[in-house]
This record gives structure tokens, sequence and C-alpha cells, in this order.
């Protein structure tokens, strides 16, 4: 999954890059390999990033709630345990 997200990413890099080097002599391709590549970028490759970063990892920890506000104050139950 590594390596199809760099590729992807790659590619869509390139196309945008390729967009803009052509830009002068055909406008309207140029645009569309821009917004493919820019389109690559953020909605296939950044998911699948996304997705596999957080594989297996709980999204409660996370959340700013009032157990974790008071866990990152230090005044959470079992810190007081341990003083």
């Amino acid at each position: 999954m590594k390596y199809l997200i760099s590729i992807i990413l790659i590619a869509s890099i390139t196309s945008i890059i390729y967009g803009f080097t052509i830009q002068e002599t055909d406008v309207v391709f140029a645009h569309k390999c821009i917004g493919f590549g820019t389109v690559g970028i953020f909605l296939i490759a950044m998911p699948l990033f996304l997705i596999t970063v957080s594989k297996g990892k709980n999204m409660k920890d996370y959340m700013l709630n009032e157990e974790n506000i008071r866990r990152m104050q230090g005044k959470d139950s079992r810190s007081k345990k341990k003083e």
C-alpha cells in the first residue's frame, strides 16, 4: 500500500509540473493535467495515506473530551494515586 501511495503521489506531482510547463502552448490540456494532479493528491493519495496510518489506532484517544483534558492537565485520578 505504501508503494501505491508513493506512485500516485509522484504521478500527481509530475502531472502538475507538466501542466505548468505546457501552459503556454496548450492551455486547456495544461489545466486538465493540473486538475488531475490535484485530484490525485487530495482525493486519492491523502485518504489512502490517512487510512493506512490510522489503522489499528483508537480514535477515542485523540478526541478532546473531559477525561482527556484532565489527563493532559495532570489531574487524572491515576496520577493522584501515584503522588
